[in-house]
């Protein structure tokens, strides 16, 4: 299991990475069966966020740390580097390009992209 980490270096650069989530088992839910599970992480807030279909926004940083989840639709992100990536139903984006050039997000699929936000500043 990983997630699309987006990140910028100390030249303010922004470039992407797959960051793996590590699993242990252990009860999380007693007394059901132990199941593989990661470590907690304390969050701030939570939201749901629709980009109507078309979307394209200007290139810009993160306001905050955050992982989204996506639900629905498409997105392709470019990060200041060049590199783009394309965030589908079921994938994890790492925001952590809080300085620096930012990076450029567009819907790509003919439907409204829907998504889950965590954030944690």
């Amino acid at each position: 299991m990983h997630v699309h980490l987006l990140y910028a270096d100390e030249a303010g650069e922004s470039h992407w990475s797959d960051q793996p989530v590590s699993l242990e088992e252990r009860s999380f839910a007693p007394p059901a069966k132990a199941i593989e599970v990661s470590e907690p992480e304390a969050a701030t807030h939570s939201l749901f966020l629709r980009l109507r279909a078309g979307w394209d926004e200007p290139i810009h940083p993160t306001p905050v740390r955050q992982t989204l989840i996506c639900l629905r639709g498409e997105v392709e992100v470019t990060a200041s580097d060049g590199e783009k990536r394309r965030i589908r139903s079921g994938d994890v984006w790492r925001m952590e390009d809080r300085h620096g050039k930012g990076h450029h997000t567009r819907v790509t699929s003919a439907e409204d992209f829907e998504c889950v936000i965590v954030q944690y500043d």
